[in-house]
């Protein structure tokens, strides 16, 4: 017996001895991928030029692993750590979205609610108002058809941290025009975002950042992170050494400022933090060991609802929360964030349980920020997705061929830039589809089934073709183009050569005169070649000043509106001349052809508000 029992001990020892062998080496070889995992992310910041980052992933487990790498501050070159602060944009969206959800569940709102019954001083421009109102889902999905953004609510330095939020909308009487049915057609619109946050104040009686906080980051342990306004140490209010440096290209440093538009992108946190937002999204809705957020809305974080595209059969595009994300064979649900000086990536898994996030220091236009996603993603050994079958087309898919164009546009101060440059030509060969941008590569779409196809870089349906009171409308879930008619698109096409021509004539032409001294006042092209000229005026101011003043009104702005409201009226004057004078050589009799294809293009930029060029209203 005593044998017996001594082997017992002794065999308890010896499994104990192994299991902590093997944590050491599950230990250390977890240790190892994540130096891996880091040395990857290192190099890739220096390839890419970028300051720094921070990252962090959920395994199945639920465990929460954190790194870091690059600077946090490329001016002082002090090191970036895992427990340093970053801001993180677009992503605040989920927050403010959560804040909402929780209301919704207390019973205090509901996704249903009209805007216009908790807001009834926000005045929409809604055609639709009567049978289709602009409602809180609507927002929390980006479908309720508003603006995405103007340049003045972005780009200004006269928003302060505790700026109003009502005065992001104190703006021209387009400001809040509905451009779609609600509920009909994603559109990204951080104003509708702006707007929430007005939701929550009014529903709660206190702003939204206090309530936010105390009601959405408290109860997700979220303890390093706050919707406040945050900015890196110094003097001003709200400063925290903790937080990243923010920078652009070239490792140019920029420091945060408040924006009007706040609910739409401020939320400063951590690489952990953002691992316990995603555990919470990867869960049932439960906080704490308490109900937190009904299951059943839990169940429409990133299902897009109602839309034309999700009712002609595609599963892709935007829930109450999150975007369905289909890459590199992965199917997840995500949500980007960019602000000054900041990227950042939030991704859930649930079939997996698992997620990351990382928040990068820099923004940078030309960097590739999606191999960051790559190496995450094959960190967690996500399983990939078969690509979706080839199935049999609809027979009458060649119909949809032809000139599409963004509807609505991004921003609808920019529709016209949108309508000639950004747009897209539908081909159909008989056995995929073909679409064609003006910028930018070809892209192949395989035929999967009736009107949905899919592109070759993802697993799942990416594309469907459908109509919508009687127009043919090409959807990805979150871009729609409706098709052009060639007579449109030719003219716009034709109006910007002719323009472009005409601008060419009175620069080359009024230069080789003047350098010959013969361009006098009198002159035809002596007023709009001097106009023309004055366009250069404003540019070393505006390379002066910062670029988040570029929706104030300042030396450089009001100098852009003299100058290009300006230039269509000396091209009139010179058409004038012409007219009185006929001419006296042969070029000069022919000066009134250039003139008028010149005035031309600049009234119809007048008349899609570009000109004169009002940086603080577009």
């Amino acid at each position: 017996m005593q044998y017996i029992n001594n082997s017992s001990t002794l065999g308890r020892y010896l499994r104990r001895a192994c299991q902590a062998l093997l944590l050491c080496a599950v230990a250390h070889s977890a240790h190892a991928a994540g130096d891996a995992l880091a040395g990857d992310i290192g190099a890739s910041l220096q390839e890419e030029g970028l300051a720094g980052a921070v990252w962090s992933e959920v395994r199945d487990d639920g465990a929460i692993s954190t790194g870091a790498a690059g600077l946090k501050n490329a001016a002082s070159k002090a090191a970036m750590q895992a427990d340093s602060k970053v801001q993180v944009g677009s992503v605040a969206k989920v927050g403010v979205a959560l804040g909402v959800l929780r209301l919704v569940t207390e019973n205090r709102l509901a996704l249903d609610t009209p805007l216009a019954q908790v807001l009834p001083e926000l005045k929409l421009k809604n055609p639709w108002q009567g049978s289709d109102p602009v409602r809180i889902r609507h927002l929390l999905d980006h479908t309720s058809g508003l603006d995405n953004v103007r340049f003045w609510q972005a780009f200004s330095s006269n928003a302060a941290a505790d700026t109003p939020l009502a005065q992001a909308f104190q703006g021209s009487g387009n400001l809040l025009r509905v451009r779609d049915r609600p509920g009909s057609r994603y559109a990204y619109s951080n104003m509708g975002y702006g707007i929430l946050g007005m939701v929550i104040e009014k529903i709660t009686g206190q702003p939204y950042e206090r309530y936010l906080d105390a009601q959405v980051l408290a109860p997700l342990g979220m303890q390093d992170s706050t919707f406040a306004f945050v900015t890196q140490s110094g003097a001003k209010p709200g400063a925290d050494d903790r937080l990243a440096m923010g920078h652009f290209e070239h490792g140019v440093t920029h420091a945060a400022t408040p924006m009007y538009l706040r609910p739409a992108g401020q939320l400063t946190t951590t690489a952990h933090d953002m691992g316990k937002l995603a555990q919470f999204l990867l869960g049932d809705g439960g906080a704490q060991g308490a109900p937190f957020i009904a299951p059943a809305l839990m169940q429409m974080l990133s299902r897009p609802n109602g839309t034309e595209a999700s009712q002609a059969g595609l599963d892709t595009g935007h829930g109450l929360v999150l975007a369905v994300r289909d890459r590199h064979n992965v199917v997840g649900e995500c949500h980007p964030g960019t602000t000054a000086g900041f990227r950042a990536m939030l991704c859930i898994y649930p079939e997996q349980k698992s997620a990351f996030f990382i928040g990068f220091n820099t923004d940078a236009e030309s960097a590739d920020y999606e191999r960051f996603n790559r190496l995450l993603m094959r960190d967690l050994e996500l399983p990939l997705r078969p690509p979706a079958a080839h199935g049999t087309p609809a027979p009458t898919v060649e119909n949809w061929q032809g000139v599409y164009v963004p509807a609505p546009s991004p921003m609808a101060s920019m529709a016209w830039l949108d309508a000639v440059f950004g747009f897209v030509r539908v081909k159909w060969d008989g056995d995929s589809l073909f679409l064609i941008p003006f910028q930018g590569e070809p892209k192949e779409l395989e035929p999967v089934g009736g009107f949905l196809f899919r592109a070759s870089d993802r697993s799942a349906p990416s594309h469907v073709l459908l109509q919508a009171d009687g127009r043919h409308v090409l959807s990805d879930g979150l871009h729609s183009y409706e098709r052009a008619s060639m007579l449109r698109m030719l003219v716009l096409w034709g109006s910007l050569a002719l323009g472009v021509i005409g601008l060419l004539y009175v620069l080359l032409v009024g230069l080789w005169r003047a350098a010959g001294r013969k361009l006098g006042r009198r002159d035809h092209l002596f007023a709009p070649l001097l106009s023309l000229l004055a366009l250069l005026l404003p540019l070393p101011f505006f390379w002066w000043q910062s670029f988040m003043r570029l929706g104030d009104v300042t030396v450089a702005s009001v100098l852009a509106a003299i100058a290009t409201g300006a230039l269509p009226l000396a091209i009139a004057f010179g058409l004038a001349r012409c007219w009185r004078t006929r001419g006296t050589g042969t070029v000069e009799k022919l000066d009134w052809i250039p003139l008028l294809a010149a005035l031309q293009l600049l009234l119809v930029l007048a008349w899609w508000g570009l000109l004169p060029l009002r940086m603080w209203q577009l």
